[in-house]
């Protein structure tokens, strides 16, 4: 209970500003380079915590960081960049929302860390509270989009569990710098052959991007590693589901909009599910019980007594 408290709030930072990235990407960023936006991305945020911590790769960590960095950094970068440009937010944060019980399941097979029920129904309320967040029907959602969707949330949750697995003897900053740049350097050759010439960047897409590579990828995965180290995958997953909580608040925030009475319900609803499946949730539960379980106890042996 205690790992979770100090290392909940820590691994939460990595969904929030996640969160933001789709108002980001949509709104700043160039359309029609998912590829180019993906190395921008990955490839100066890994050299950034590459100069901070100065270690490279030992051994069979080049091609762990190989596979790794194309997992959860480059073709993953990539897939969400198309999404986000040809899906409603809506949507793709509704098929994000899944990625905390597909996670479980890679753990279980991978880790053996067997699905709790708390984990999962926390993850259960949580995709229900998504879709009453931000399923309203608008919008025209794309077949591509969806499929990009669903593959960077699977390719994703098990690059998140494999990493979990292999880096117990690697710091964190090395982990994440690691894949970053495999992930950058792995795409980029794909970029210049798939998109020519790199797109050209005016001022509010070098801020958008500034903001993407440091906080919401160099911070954000660092964060997200270190939750991953110290907690189960089905409590990071769930810590997860602030992604498109995150989303919703930063867009209303930002362009003013209202939220109606089912989004604030649907937010109610996530926070509940992430609520519902931490460890200290749980233990809270079993003390209650027991305290009641002692209370009548004690209640019904006064009661013979009288009698």
């Amino acid at each position: 209970m205690e790992a979770t408290f100090r290392w909940g709030p820590v691994t939460a930072i990595a969904p929030v500003a996640w969160g933001t990235t789709y108002f980001i990407t949509h709104r700043f960023l160039p359309a029609d380079y998912p590829l180019y936006g993906a190395v921008i991305r990955a490839l100066p945020a890994g050299l950034l915590l590459l100069l901070v911590r100065r270690k490279r790769p030992h051994g069979s960590w080049w091609w762990k960081s190989l596979v790794l960095g194309t997992m959860n950094m480059g073709a993953f970068f990539a897939l969400v960049y198309l999404a986000a440009q040809t899906l409603p937010t809506s949507i793709a944060s509704t098929i994000m929302a899944t990625s905390p019980i597909v996670m479980m399941l890679f753990a279980w097979a991978a880790l053996s860390e067997r699905p709790k029920a708390t984990h999962m129904t926390g993850a259960g309320i949580g995709i229900g509270g998504v879709c009453l967040m931000l399923l309203d029907g608008g919008g025209t959602v794309r077949a591509s989009g969806v499929l990009a969707s669903v593959m960077a949330m699977v390719m994703s949750s098990l690059g998140y569990v494999l990493a979990k697995k292999w880096s117990s003897d690697v710091d964190v900053f090395s982990l994440t710098s690691w894949q970053l740049v495999a992930g950058g350097v792995v795409l980029l050759p794909v970029a210049v052959a798939t998109e020519g010439s790199p797109p050209t960047l005016d001022g509010s897409a070098l801020l958008g991007f500034s903001y993407v590579t440091v906080v919401a990828t160099a911070l954000a995965f660092a964060a997200w590693f270190t939750g991953l180290r110290h907690l189960s995958a089905g409590t990071v997953g769930l810590i997860g589901s602030l992604n498109p909580m995150s989303g919703v608040l930063f867009g209303t925030m930002v362009a003013g909009e209202t939220l109606a009475v089912h989004q604030i319900c649907g937010l109610a609803l996530v926070f509940l599910g992430i609520l519902s499946g931490q460890p200290f949730t749980a233990r809270l539960v079993t003390l209650v019980r027991a305290h009641r379980s002692k209370h009548t106890a004690h209640a019904h042996d006064q009661a013979e007594c009288v009698g």
